[in-house]
């Protein structure tokens, strides 16, 4: 985001959960908006004042399984990428990952460093499932050491470019909103990664530029579900598949999902947050 004037949509779904409020986040992408939060009760999505359109919107909302009400407002121009850089704190993985942002001067180094620059896409660090996809990389390092990784819903890029810097032969990046990929490309530069990471705006179609031994899945569950059988014939036999971004409950689904794709669990892990949901991350391989 940068100065320009935005519309806040503050859209209420009834009755009120995280996991509608992704879900109409996950239907409104391909809509120009460039950044959402989930609220206590609502989401909000934000959106340039030229591109709102009222109508479009509410014929999305239509198609939900809630009842669905919106409420847009005017927001005065600001500073978007400093009041983020304000609220953007550091986080460690263990001692092996640092993320941060270039105003994050004199922390102690860690064996992978990574310089995010203040821009709203999704992925920092801080949600439990980008946490837990960096634990789950790090656990399977020998897998992507030397090998091809493909970060699918790439976000800031965070995932491709700790891949990079563990070692991975060649990274790529895709995500299908058009300011996140801009996102990953900007940080891909300013951690001089360019040369080893490609990121690209698309969605999972994309993934027919080759094939790769690690295929890496930060997204909602029902696109999950959608694009696995695309990830498959994607990944190498003996490939590493991560997938995250939705909640335990949603587990059963995802590897019956894999089940049928043949694909083989490699492990699972939880993470609850501060209001009591609980996310989840799960491993799996490609049989030789």
């Amino acid at each position: 985001m940068n100065s320009e004037e935005y519309i806040e949509v503050s859209i209420f779904p009834e009755p009120f959960s995280e996991e509608a409020a992704e879900i109409i986040e996950a239907a409104l992408a391909d809509l120009p908006y460039d950044a959402f939060v989930i609220g206590d009760n609502c989401l909000k999505a934000y959106i340039p004042k030229d591109l709102y359109d009222a109508r479009m919107l509410k014929v999305v909302l239509e198609g939900m399984e809630w009842r669905t009400t919106f409420r847009a407002v005017l927001i005065p121009p600001a500073n978007w990428n400093a009041a983020w850089e304000s609220r953007f704190t550091p986080i460690s993985v263990g001692r092996s990952v640092t993320v941060k942002s270039p105003q994050h001067k004199g922390l102690p180094r860690s064996r992978f460093n990574i310089t995010l620059l203040p821009q709203m896409a999704f992925g920092t660090g801080h949600h439990q499932t980008t946490y837990m996809m960096m634990e789950s990389m790090l656990e399977h390092e020998d897998a992507i050491r030397g090998h091809a990784v493909l970060d699918m819903g790439c976000g800031t890029g965070v995932l491709a470019i700790l891949a990079a810097k563990m070692g991975a032969s060649h990274v790529w990046g895709i995500d299908i909103d058009a300011v996140a990929a801009r996102s990953a490309y900007d940080n891909v530069a300013i951690n001089r990664l360019r040369r080893k990471v490609e990121t690209y705006c698309g969605d999972a179609s994309l993934l027919q530029m080759g094939k790769y031994d690690v295929i890496l899945a930060n997204i909602h569950r029902n696109i999950i579900l959608q694009d696995l059988p695309t990830y498959v014939r994607s990944l190498r036999k003996g490939g590493l598949l991560l997938l995250s971004g939705f909640f335990d409950t949603d587990a059963a689904a995802i590897l019956q999902g894999a089940q049928v794709q043949g694909l083989i669990n490699y492990g699972q892990k939880e993470s609850t947050a501060e209001d009591g949901s609980c996310w989840c991350c799960l491993a799996f391989q490609k049989p030789v």
